[in-house]
């Protein structure tokens, strides 16, 4: 009797270990469980319901010591798998939050078990058996008859899986007229812009949406000369040994002519050289750094522009300083972040080499000054506007520090240093002008300015006059062409990024738009629309490539043109008519706007960088709680697709979200191959208008008005002053708590295009885990995940793809016919920023500045690396 009574007696340590996991099963499956009953009410997934209860029966059986609970998981976990299975299949990232803690928990139990077949009697687990079996029956009637609901039909996103609907066509040859058979639709007829001359109407192109104004009369010329005479085209610095242009060259190919480094011998890549610019935030500057920069090096110097606008000079063959120039910007005029991209070099035509400032470098800074300085010395260029110094304050009206600024290099074509700025977003309709103005790159003279909202009038604002306020900018890197004198702006949106009816109908015709501007006029030659009427903030972030284009009867010049959205269009570079059918798909209607919004929006027919729309189950999450909690609000916010309306009532989805597709990094081109490579976001945001009373209450400001005390309950809400609401952003769509995002990865890839097609050749997930995880805190897991990525890609003839942009802040080499990485660098720094190639002294080198970002959470660094060959 004692014997028998000593075996069903456990040690107390298991019985502990029973009661605790018990416990921790009923609490787990009471969670799930009432949070799938939530999701069921909203039409999703009965999963979580059913699992839940076989949570709490497991838990409850397992208090009891019986070992039918241990029975029970083992039915719950596999349904689990059977679920998970079914419903993403053998994918690995959307698998973690499905089966890893469901797995782990499968481990607690098993240990479980020997401690639970000593506590159990017969009769408690025949109890036990009778209620597995009844739990299986009801997870099999689940699986079976559960109302999987469906989401609701998309009107305008399309299948864009790989082999997905009809091959894209052949490029149309200018001037060709589209098959009235081939389903394109055509926009409504737009209004004649404001600055044609009377009785005349913009010649519309109803494919591409393209607006040409041929008759536009140019301003009056110098008495005995025509304008192209009187600004002829110069020279383009080659790219190879050098990198001219930020782009590498103004074409913004990013492309190398350079052999020296292959796939065979990238591996044996080393640091030659590492240089510390100094330029590093203090405490008031702390959590504002974003330096981007691409330097430009022009024979043996390489010269770099650090976040607070100083310019250095650096030998590219050593690493060691020539001289510095610190503008002195007052940390006060830092905007959304310390940012400079880069420069302009340019050499005075027929100047004596050794006349002061022969070479100058131009770029302009955050408190709005463009200033030129001797590339030899680092000296002002005192003949250069006021002492070396153009105030681009003129003309702007009311304005404070970080409200107007320049965070990206001029372009000059034909002597013409063009420059936009930064308006910082989401303030006040009443912003600075977005308006975008020409100097002379040797006087500094103004030259003209093109200010849309006074049209046909290019002449600089007088003393008393204001350029017209709220339009939108031009803060990104333009492309030009010295034939044509052209230069191509990607224009941003109005001020106020997401309500559009109080926009004037120039604001209407020209945001998000590619406008091609006659650097001898100032007047637009055409501007081709990539978003209607945009209350989504795809503002035009990537640099235009100009590129010949190969066509089935001959090559055709042309402009790449890559969308926040993930549309890539290819335009002819003279006339802006599409070289690819543009279609107009309906898309959804309602939100707070219903008649301002765009029934219709472009699609490009050549190639898109987005995805299919999102489903409840590409929710994702560390673990069944937090993937649970995201379908429960993918459910309640409002989704109808790509351009779904922004509403007030709930949040709605934005997919892509403002940072998705290609963004400022932009694009490259490998002529002699004829790829297009583009690295790219695969991110939605969560967004919610806040009406004007709610925002009011919650203490939001704009940028001219005294800060609110501490944080608002609407963070770093955008006020939107003069709209009747506010806008609240989750870019990325994050967990507050985890800071994981709710979308399943990969959230960024990199993708090889092929030029004459569009077709893709190879697309690849892009960014480890290494520096990703939960709650902040870097996994160190060396697997590719596909993070999120700014920054861009420089392409050589030698076959291979540099390129940093990620989160886990390595720069790579990528063989550009595979995609398969061949070498990696772990950086001090974030990379986000672009990589140059050049030569030194017979070798190549490939050069980077990893300073980090803010918003990407990446580390701050000052140091720039120059990486190369191991000599012989």
């Amino acid at each position: 009797m004692t014997d028998r009574s000593a075996h069903h007696t456990s040690h107390p340590i298991s019985r502990w270990y029973s009661i605790l996991l018990g416990g921790l099963l009923v609490l787990l499956g009471l969670v799930i469980g009432g949070g799938g009953l939530w999701l069921i009410t909203l039409g999703g997934s009965w999963y979580y319901a059913i699992a839940g209860i076989g949570l709490v029966i497991s838990g409850v059986l397992i208090l009891k010591g019986s070992i039918s609970g241990a029975l029970v998981y083992g039915v719950t976990y596999l349904f689990t798998l059977v679920w998970a299975l079914w419903e993403v299949g053998l994918q690995g990232w959307p698998l973690v939050p499905r089966l890893v803690a469901p797995t782990v928990i499968l481990v607690l139990v098993l240990l479980a078990v020997p401690a639970l077949r000593r506590r159990d009697s017969a009769p408690v687990r025949k109890r036990g058996m009778a209620a597995a079996m009844a739990v299986l029956a009801a997870l099999g009637i689940g699986v079976t008859a559960a109302p999987w609901i469906e989401p609701p039909a998309v009107l305008a996103q399309v299948d864009t899986e790989e082999g997905a609907g009809n091959p894209p066509p052949a490029p149309a040859q200018p001037g060709e007229q589209p098959d009235p058979g081939a389903g394109i639709l055509a926009p409504e007829p737009a209004e004649p812009l404001a600055d044609q001359s009377p009785g005349t109407e913009p010649a519309l192109d109803t494919e591409s949406d393209v607006v040409i104004n041929p008759e536009v009369p140019r301003d009056p010329a110098p008495e005995g000369q025509s304008a192209q005479e009187d600004r002829p085209a110069l020279a383009m610095r080659e790219t190879g040994a050098d990198w001219p242009v930020w782009g590498g060259d103004l074409h913004g190919t990013k492309y190398s002519p350079l052999t020296q480094i292959t796939p065979e011998n990238v591996d044996q890549l080393e640091r030659i050289w590492e240089f510390q610019t100094g330029d590093l935030p203090d405490a008031d500057a702390e959590g504002k750094y974003s330096p981007e920069n691409t330097p430009l090096k022009i024979g043996e110097k390489l010269f770099a522009c650090t976040p607070m606008g100083k310019i250095i000079s650096i030998d590219a063959g050593s690493g060691k300083e020539e001289w510095r120039y610190d503008p002195q910007v007052p940390e006060d005029a830092i905007p959304y972040g310390a940012t400079c991209r880069g420069v302009a070099y340019f050499e005075v035509p027929d100047a004596d080499p050794y006349d002061p400032c022969a070479t100058r470098i131009i770029w302009g800074t955050l408190d709005a000054r463009l200033i030129a300085i001797d590339a030899e010395t680092g000296r002002l260029c005192i003949d250069f506007g006021d002492n070396g110094m153009v105030y681009l304050e003129r003309g702007l009206g009311r304005t404070v520090p970080g409200w107007y600024a320049m965070s990206s290099p001029p372009v000059i074509v034909r002597g013409v240093a063009v420059v936009g700025a930064q308006v910082t977003d989401g303030n006040a309709e009443d912003s600075p002008s977005g308006v975008i103005r020409g100097f002379d790159a040797v006087t500094g003279e103004f030259e003209w300015a093109w200010d849309m909202g006074r049209p046909g009038d290019t002449s600089q604002a007088g003393p008393d006059e204001v350029y017209t306020r709220g339009t939108p900018n031009m803060w990104t890197i333009a492309a030009g062409d010295e034939e044509t004198g052209y230069v191509f702006l990607p224009m941003g949106n109005s001020a106020v990024d997401y309500y559009g009816s109080n926009r004037s109908e120039q604001e209407n015709e020209y945001s998000t738009a590619l406008v091609a501007l006659d650097v001898t006029t100032g007047q637009p030659a055409w501007h081709f629309q990539t978003v209607h009427r945009d209350v989504w903030d795809y503002d035009l972030g990537s640099q235009p490539t100009l590129v010949d284009f190969p066509t089935d009867n001959g090559t055709v010049p042309a402009v790449i043109l890559a969308s926040k959205q993930g549309d890539i269009y290819i335009l002819n570079r003279e006339t802006g008519e599409s070289l690819f059918p543009v279609e107009e798909r309906p898309v959804p209607q309602g939100g707070v706007e219903p008649d301002y919004l765009s029934p219709t929006q472009p699609f490009s027919t050549y190639h898109t960088l987005a995805f299919p729309r999102l489903e409840e189950e590409d929710m994702w999450g560390m673990s069944p709680i937090d993937q649970l909690w995201c379908r429960i609000q993918f459910r309640r916010s409002h989704y109808d697709g790509i351009y779904t309306p922004p509403t007030s009532d709930q949040h709605w989805i934005q997919y892509p979200g403002y940072n998705g597709g290609n963004d400022w990094g932009s694009v490259a081109v490998d002529p002699e191959r004829g790829l297009l490579i583009a690295n790219y976001n695969n991110m939605p945001n969560h967004n919610r208008l806040v009406p004007r009373e709610e925002a009011d209450e919650a203490g939001l400001r704009a940028i001219y008005e005294p800060p609110a005390e501490g944080e608002t309950p609407l963070g770093e809400a955008g006020p939107q002053i003069g709209a009747p609401y506010a806008i609240d952003v989750n870019a990325g769509w994050r967990v507050k708590y985890t800071g994981l995002l709710c979308k399943e990865p990969p959230y960024g890839g990199i993708r090889a295009i092929d030029l004459a097609t569009g077709d893709t050749v190879w697309d690849h997930p892009f960014g480890s885990a290494r520096r990703n995880g939960p709650f902040g805190i870097p996994s160190m897991l060396p697997v590719t995940i596909g993070t999120p990525n700014n920054g861009g890609p420089a392409v050589t003839a030698g076959g291979l793809i540099f390129i940093a942009a990620t989160t886990d802040d390595l720069i790579r080499a990528i063989d550009v016919e595979t995609g398969e990485t061949l070498w990696s660098d772990v950086l001090p720094g974030g990379g986000q920023a672009n990589p140059l190639v050049v030569e030194v002294n017979g070798r190549q080198f490939v050069i980077i500045y990893p300073g980090g970002h803010h918003f990407m959470e990446t580390p701050i660094s000052d140091t720039i690396i120059a990486y190369g060959l191991p000599e012989d």
